[in-house]
């Protein structure tokens, strides 16, 4: 008999009718129009173990789940309230057939049973195929138990309306179409947790899962929240073995104070009261939703020690009646027989009304909800719209499925609803901890719809250690300070401080010093860049206006000198100074004067063309100008008696008219040719000053080198010929003059190439047109302004006869 017990158990009750295996006072059945399948685990198999041959599973004599058998009576429970609504499903009673399903490997015979007809399982798609009153199955609550039997509803469509199974797996509806559920999928409680430890900067985590669907579900989304973000998975264990010490021991050794335990409770229960046993103490516990409400563990001795328990949970729903309603059934019904029942449909019901009460009251809601959307789909379906259901209307599994997923109705103060993968878009979850006296407090709450929000009131929490516990490898670095991982974990790092010209946003990236903009500065260890000061000489500037000044001035003393030149110009000292060539040089002098007007307010393309072409361009014709009259005096005293044909020659073809032209030609070529192919151009210095920007002009010396060789050449043949004439007489020895304004001149771009190579500030513009304005008065003062003073206070020097007495006299000194 028993073999044959067996073979029926292992077949599913399909060959042989199962008449026998139901009881007519059961809790487990209520006849109706039309059944809703449940399957609850009632009982669970912790330690399966194995048989040699075939046998049934006797639920009865596992390990009893009350709150499981809790969520059974809520959902007897919703449908007697159905049944007597008028409101809902009117001339139309609801029955169930409800199995006791403690094992994900043996316990089919109850999922044949829903799926049979006349205790038949036909073929599927088969014509004119009957169709079984079970409309929709409620369950069930574990993920893995759910998983081995879904595909077996999913061929007909029938729905499947789970009220526990939180996988995201569920979520893919090419594999479960007909698959919705009443609970939040694990992608939610993982969003909650991922905020909460956000929330209080705890980075460095342990995460222990069961090793069921639910558990291995629940890391696989654990890491791919935490994937862009400061938390790091330090260790990580699944709970398949009692061995707790080594887990507790790698805990301590990477000291992580922060405890993740997502398992059902048959899983935590044990690590816990390891936990106590071993004395872990000081951690921080986060609980899943499948513990965070457990009335057994927080009354065990020694609880307080482990640290402070955090939990997720569905908020507690007070279902209005549901206390009468089991205090009516427990004391009107009998204990049913303890004798072995085929099919799981008994229960010992030792246990008291208070006791079932008082168990674990999470997924209440979702046992009633679920239910209600059975009901209301199904009053959708029969066109119950005016206090009376069409009976005649045949209910396939597909209609009612599209009815399920349209649902939309009040429940409570809950608005039920589906989204497009079968997933509640109702419900929120409290954030919990165990209080001194073991009871679950809340201290915040996330919603989901429409928008993700939490809400946190941490000051209610009594935390272990009096403060929030730190969890986290390496301490936060200071303000202006990167962090360098050492490790494979971001979390573990040393500081570095961020060096002048960066910083550290330590909210986008804590892990890179970022380099200012070319417009920004920073000082090192700064979190964020000022901006640079703009600097340039302005034309108010007092240095620019002194200048400026020196520039007009030097205009009205050389048109000054012009007159002068003009009223004497026939007279000794003006031909010995070059005559005609005076006010060319004079001109020249006052044109290289308009470079100084363009070294003062904000560069542009012409400003900086315009500080380097004029000077240049002129100063090389007033060069070439001396450079002519220092070689006249050498020639005519020292010259024109060993070479007077060379002499005759240069004075018939007005050799000094030639080379000043074929000079300045040359210049005026190479000064163009520069400008055409790399023009001098505004330029920002930004690596002189890091808090400021000079404002100046950029030219090329490569381009612009063979204009300033010219320019050397000429000072250099200048330097030479007046040399020899250092001995001339005294009213001829312009000479000496012209040395020493050369000397002035080199003088004073030494001074300046000096200064520019050690200051770089806004200033070294102003001492480059100092420069120009002083190579510009060196030849004015030291060599046109003694011949203004002979003019105008010696007029007796400015003779012929004074000049033929000191030629004179050269000449017998000579010949001597």
């Amino acid at each position: 008999m028993g073999c044959s017990l067996a073979c029926l158990c292992l077949l599913g009750c399909v060959l042989y009718p199962l008449a026998q295996c139901t009881v007519p006072a059961s809790e487990f059945r209520l006849e109706g129009d039309y059944l809703i399948g449940g399957l609850f685990e009632i009982h669970y198999e912790a330690f399966p173990t194995f048989h040699g041959r075939p046998q049934t599973m006797d639920c009865s004599s596992k390990f009893l789940i009350l709150s499981n058998y809790r969520r059974f009576q809520l959902m007897r429970f919703a449908v007697a309230e159905i049944n007597n609504s008028t409101s809902l499903l009117p001339n139309v009673t609801l029955g169930y057939e409800v199995f006791d399903h403690c094992t994900d490997a043996q316990s089919f015979s109850d999922v044949f049973k829903l799926l049979s007809v006349n205790n038949v399982i036909q073929p599927w798609n088969v014509p004119n195929k009957n169709v079984s009153k079970v409309v929709a199955v409620l369950g069930l609550f574990s993920s893995t138990s759910t998983l081995t039997v879904a595909p077996l509803f999913m061929s007909d469509f029938i729905p499947l309306i789970s009220y526990g199974s939180s996988s995201s797996i569920f979520s893919e509806k090419a594999k479960f179409p007909s698959f919705l559920r009443t609970v939040h999928s694990s992608k939610k409680v993982m969003e909650v947790i991922v905020k909460i430890l956000q929330y209080f900067k705890w980075h460095w985590v342990a995460f222990l899962y069961s090793s069921d669907d639910y558990g291995t579900d629940g890391l696989k989304l654990f890491i791919e929240k935490i994937k862009d973000t400061e938390i790091c998975l330090a260790y990580t264990h699944s709970l398949d073995s009692s061995h707790y010490l080594s887990v507790f021991n790698q805990i301590d050794a990477q000291r992580i104070n922060l405890i993740v335990v997502f398992a059902p409770h048959w899983h935590a229960i044990p690590l816990v009261q390891a936990a106590i046993r071993h004395n872990v103490t000081g951690k921080v516990w986060i609980a899943g939703e499948a513990w965070s409400l457990n009335k057994e563990l927080p009354k065990e001795k020694g609880i307080k020690n482990i640290g402070t328990v955090i939990g997720v949970s569905q908020p507690v729903v007070t279902i209005p009646g549901f206390e009468d309603f089991l205090y009516s059934v427990k004391k009107g019904n009998r204990c049913e027989s303890t004798e072995q029942q085929f099919c799981n449909q008994i229960y010992n019901c030792s246990q008291e009304s208070a006791d079932i009460l008082a168990a674990d009251p999470s997924y209440s809601f979702s046992v009633y909800s679920a239910v209600y959307s059975t009901a209301h789909a199904l009053h959708n379906v029969l066109n119950c719209d005016f206090g009376k259901c069409d009976n005649g209307i045949p209910i396939s599994p597909p209609v009612l499925l599209a009815q399920l997923k349209k649902s939309n109705f009040t429940l409570l103060t809950e608005r039920v609803q589906f989204d497009e993968e079968g997933d509640p878009r109702f419900g929120s979850y409290a954030v919990l901890f165990w209080n001194q006296t073991g009871d679950p407090e809340n201290f915040g709450t996330c919603w989901f719809y429409p928008s993700v929000k939490m809400f946190i009131n941490d000051s209610k929490i009594q935390w272990h250690s009096k403060k929030v516990p730190i969890s986290q490898c390496s301490k936060d670095c200071k303000k202006g300070y990167a962090k360098r991982i050492e490790g494979i974990h971001q979390c573990c790092f040393k500081c570095e401080i961020c060096p002048n010209g960066t910083f550290v946003n330590r909210t986008k990236d804590p892990f890179n010093c970022i380099d200012c903009e070319e417009h920004q500065w920073s000082a090192a260890g700064s979190t964020s860049c000022l901006p640079r000061t703009v600097e340039y000489v302005a034309f108010t500037d007092t240095v620019a206006v002194v200048i400026l000044v020196g520039a007009g001035l030097l205009l009205a003393l050389t048109l000054a000198m012009c007159v002068l030149f003009a009223i004497n110009y026939n007279t000794p000292v003006v031909r010995s100074a070059g005559g005609p060539m005076c006010f060319l040089i004079l001109g020249c002098l006052s044109l290289c004067s308009i470079s100084i007007f363009f070294f003062f307010d904000k560069p542009t393309v012409a400003f900086c063309v315009l500080r380097f072409l004029p000077f240049v361009l002129f100063y090389t014709v007033c060069l070439a100008c001396f450079v002519v009259r220092s070689f006249q005096i050498v020639s005519i005293f020292k010259i024109a008696a060993k070479f007077p044909q060379a002499h005759s020659w240069w004075m018939k073809y007005h050799g000094q008219w030639l080379v000043i032209s074929v000079t300045f030609v040359i210049q005026a070529f190479l000064i163009i040719v520069s400008v055409s192919s790399d023009p001098p151009s505004p330029f920002r210095d930004i690596v002189s000053y890091p808090d400021k920007i000079i404002l100046g002009c950029f030219m090329n010396l490569k381009t612009s080198s063979v204009s300033f060789v010219l320019l050397l050449l000429l000072c250099l043949l200048c330097f030479i010929f007046s040399y020899m004439g250092k001995d001339l007489p005294k009213n001829y020895n312009e000479a000496k003059a012209i040395t020493f304004c050369l000397l002035l001149l080199i003088l004073t771009w030494v001074i300046f190439t000096t200064v520019s190579l050690l200051y770089q500030g806004k200033y070294i513009h102003s001492l480059n047109a100092l420069a120009v304005l002083s190579s510009i008065y060196s030849f004015l003062l030291w060599y046109f302004l003694p011949k203004c003073y002979i003019i105008i206070f010696q007029p007796q020097k400015n003779t012929q006869k004074y000049f033929q007495g000191l030629i004179q006299d050269y000449t017998k000194t000579i010949s001597q």
